[in-house]
C-alpha cells in the first residue's frame, strides 16, 4: 500500500515536515478554501502540489472536493455545483492527482459525541456515546419526530443523562456534534442545524440513492476521461443518525452503487472505522469481494460496546483483524501487479489517532494529531511488512 497522511493544508498543525519525518510518501488533501462548491482553481492546485513536492511528497489522492447539499438533494442551484465538482477534477486530475475521495453524508462529516476522551494509558480518544447522543437529539436538539427513533426505556436514560448534565457538558456535546470539523468546510449552531435538517424532511433512503447514483453517473464519465478513479468514503458512524437517509453504511449499500455505475472508476475508500462502527459490517469479507474497486483505505479501529456505542481504539486493538485486511488488501494489490496494473499500489492512510504525549499541550485537529497517528502509520507498517515477509518465504 502507498503510505499517505491526511495534511489540511498551511494552517494544520502538523507540518509537511512532519509528515515526511512520519515515514510517508504522500498527502492526502484538498483546496479547503475553496470548497463552497465554486471550480478549484488550477493556480490553486499548482500552488498546493508545489508545497507538497518541496517536502519530497506526492500527492496522489484529493479528500475531498465538498458535495453540497444542493447535490445531495437536488435542489437550489445544484446543476452549477455538478459542473463546478467535474471542472475540479478535471483540474486535479491534469495536475496529477488520480483518485478523488468524497462522501454523500446529508448534513454530517463523521458525527462524535466526545472529541478528547480518556483512555486507561492517559491517552485520549474520538467516542460515540449512544445515551449522549440519544440525550442531545432528544433535549438539547429537540428534532422533531426524534422520540420515535428509540424505544421507552432509551428515552427515559437519556432524559436521566440530560438532566445530569451540567451546562458546560451540553455545551461541549453540542459543540462535538455540530460545531467542529477539521477541514473547517461547514460548522452550525442549534438553529442553522435545524434548518439544514429541514431540507431533508422530504427526502427519504431510496429519494438519497438516487441522488447519489445521478451524480455518480456524471461525474464517472469526467474520471473516465480522464484516467482517474472515484473512491466514495462510507457514512460514519454507518447506522441513521438524526433522522437523516444513509445510503453508503452497508455491503448492500456498496453493491446497489456498484450495479447502477458498474464503472471500474467508480469505486470506494474502505474507511475500516467508518464501515467498521456497524458491528454487522464484515470488513475482511468486504475487501475481498470489492477488492478491484477499492481505489482508497482508511485503517483505523474501533471497539464496540453493548449499547451501540464506541471508541476509536489502537489501530491493531479493536473489534476489526487489521492484521488479515491489511493482508487482503496486499492480495488485491498483488492481483493488479499480475494483470500488468501501472498503479497496483493503494493509497493507504492511518486515520484517528490517539492524543498522546506532548501533543496534548499543542494545538491539534482531533483525532489528526501528529504522534498518535505515527503511532498507527509505525504499526500498520510493521503489519505489512510482516504479511510481505510471509508472503516471500523470508520467515515462515
Amino acid at each position: 500500500m502507498l503510505q499517505t497522511w491526511r495534511w489540511f493544508g498551511p494552517d494544520d498543525p502538523v507540518s509537511l515536515e512532519n509528515v515526511a519525518e512520519a515515514g510517508a510518501v504522500g498527502v492526502v488533501t484538498a483546496l479547503h478554501h475553496k470548497n463552497r462548491g465554486e471550480a478549484w482553481p488550477v493556480d490553486d492546485i499548482l500552488e498546493r502540489r508545489a508545497a507538497i513536492e518541496s517536502a519530497g511528497l506526492v500527492w496522489p489522492v484529493v479528500e475531498s472536493i465538498g458535495v453540497g447539499e444542493e447535490i445531495k438533494t437536488r435542489s437550489g442551484d445544484f446543476r452549477q455545483k455538478i459542473d463546478n465538482y467535474m471542472q475540479s477534477i478535471r483540474n486535479a486530475a491534469r495536475s496529477g492527482v488520480r483518485v478523488f475521495c468524497y462522501n454523500f453524508m446529508a448534513i454530517t462529516d463523521w458525527t462524535r459525541t466526545n472529541l478528547n476522551w480518556r483512555l486507561a494509558n492517559g491517552g485520549t480518544a474520538l467516542r460515540f456515546d449512544a445515551l449522549d447522543f440519544a440525550a442531545y437529539n432528544l433535549f438539547i436538539l429537540e428534532r422533531a419526530g426524534a422520540g420515535d427513533d428509540y424505544p421507552p426505556e432509551r428515552i427515559a436514560a437519556a432524559k436521566a443523562r440530560f438532566e445530569a448534565m451540567t451546562p458546560e457538558a451540553r455545551e461541549s456535546l453540542e459543540r462535538a456534534l455540530i460545531d467542529w470539523l477539521p477541514a473547517g468546510d461547514f460548522t452550525y449552531d442549534r438553529a442553522s442545524f435545524r434548518e439544514a435538517l429541514a431540507r431533508y424532511r422530504d427526502v427519504g433512503v431510496e429519494d438519497m440513492r438516487d441522488n447519489l447514483i445521478a451524480f455518480v453517473r456524471e461525474i464517472v464519465q469526467v474520471a473516465e476521461e480522464e484516467g482517474v478513479r472515484l473512491a466514495i468514503h462510507p457514512d460514519d458512524p454507518a447506522f441513521p443518525i438524526f433522522g437523516l437517509p444513509r445510503v453508503l453504511s452497508t455491503a448492500e449499500d456498496v453493491r446497489k452503487l456498484f450495479e447502477a455505475v458498474p464503472s471500474e472508476a467508480c469505486g470506494i475508500t474502505l474507511c475500516a472505522g467508518s464501515f467498521g462502527s456497524n458491528p454487522k459490517n464484515d470488513l475482511v469479507a468486504m475487501a475481498r469481494e470489492f477488492g478491484p474497486r477499492i481505489h482508497f483505505v482508511h485503517l483505523r479501529n474501533v471497539k464496540h460496546e453493548p449499547d451501540g456505542s464506541f471508541f476509536e481504539a489502537d489501530h491493531l486493538a479493536g473489534d476489526t483483524d487489521l492484521v488479515a485486511l491489511a493482508a487482503e488488501i496486499m492480495t488485491e494489490e498483488a492481483r493488479r501487479r499480475a494483470e500488468g496494473r501501472a498503479e497496483a499500489d493503494i493509497p493507504m492512510r492511518p486515520d484517528h489517532g490517539h492524543l498522546l504525549g506532548d501533543d496534548r499541550l499543542k494545538r491539534s485537529n482531533p483525532g489528526y494529531s501528529f504522534i498518535g497517528r505515527l503511532k498507527g502509520l509505525a504499526e500498520l507498517r510493521g503489519v505489512m511488512q510482516t504479511v510481505e515477509a510471509f508472503r516471500s518465504g523470508r520467515v515462515g
